[in-house]
Parts: C-alpha cells; sequence; structure tokens
C-alpha cells in the first residue's frame, strides 16, 4: 500500500508543477514549440477542460468531481484489500490514482482541468491523463495475466464440494 501511495504522491506533483508552469508561463489559448523541428507533431498548446476525455460533458466538474472522489474511495478500498501484490499493480493503481486525484485537484481549485500536451491530431491532454491511461493499460494486462482459480464439480473424493479452491 505504501508503494501505491508513494507512486500517487509523485504522479500528483509532478502533474501539480507542471500544471503551474503552464499556468504561469503559457497565456490561455497560446502555444509553444520546445522543439520547433518537429511543431507539426508536438508542441504545448494551453486549454482547459471542464468535462472528461475526448470534450465528453463540458462543464459537469461538480459531477465530474464526485465520480471521480467514488471512484478514488474505491481504488484505496481495493488497494487496501492486497496483502502482498505484485509490485506492478500498486505501480498501475499508484498512476490510476495519481492522476485522478491531479485532475479533481485542478477541478477543484481551477474549476476546469488544466491540459497542454498537443499531439499531432489528438485531443490536448496532461500528464495526470498520460498517467491515468497508462495505468489503466498495465492494470488491464496484469489482470488479463492473472489465473484466476477455477471452481470444478464436486466429486465423490470431494465430499465437501470445494473443488480446486
Amino acid at each position: 500500500m505504501r508503494r501505491l501511495v508513494l507512486v500517487a504522491l509523485l504522479v500528483l506533483a509532478v502533474d501539480q508543477i507542471v500544471k503551474a508552469l503552464v499556468v504561469a508561463w503559457l497565456p490561455l489559448g497560446a502555444s509553444w514549440a520546445p522543439l520547433p523541428d518537429v511543431a507539426y507533431i508536438f508542441q504545448l498548446t494551453h486549454t482547459t477542460n471542464t468535462g472528461m476525455a475526448f470534450g465528453l460533458f463540458q462543464g459537469s466538474s461538480l459531477w465530474l468531481s464526485f465520480a471521480v472522489i467514488t471512484i478514488v474511495v474505491l481504488l484505496l478500498v481495493y488497494a487496501r484489500r492486497l496483502a502482498a501484490a505484485h509490485p506492478s499493480l500498486y505501480l498501475a493503481l499508484g498512476l490510476v490514482l495519481g492522476g485522478a486525484v491531479g485532475n479533481l485537484t485542478d477541478r477543484l481549485t481551477r474549476g476546469s482541468v488544466v491540459d497542454f500536451i498537443d499531439v499531432g491530431p489528438f485531443w490536448i491532454f496532461n500528464l495526470a491523463d498520460s498517467s491515468v491511461v497508462v495505468g489503466g493499460l498495465l492494470l488491464a494486462w496484469l489482470l488479463s495475466r492473472h489465473e484466476m482459480p477455477t471452481v470444478s464439480a464436486p466429486s465423490t473424493q470431494d465430499p465437501k464440494g470445494l473443488g480446486d479452491l
């Protein structure tokens, strides 16, 4: 559990520091290409978002904040039940938790989420979004590799009907 919290706090800190720098140094709506040769692929563009990914549910910060708080609590309850899970599971959950709390912090303090990573034809996003996506993909991969125990039909040699639990 400690690893999960450390990962989440690191993601939250880096996300909030970078967002503060973007807000301080790049006017809203402005773009900056730190690598001019690849500006057509990558640049920083300061935007805000009152919805969620892909511009869905614009103007729903209050409801999205409630949903994120619920998800954060569920993640913490789930993580608490993991006694000695694989370290990668804590990493995945920490990335998701840190990213979710990073964007929630924006919603609660600014009223919208600061986005700035502008990559080609994709929507503009931020480090917290990236953390949630990478953590979610890692979690899905880890869960897909986990072999779930199977329950077999009771047999005469298994009088209590416990199967292969």
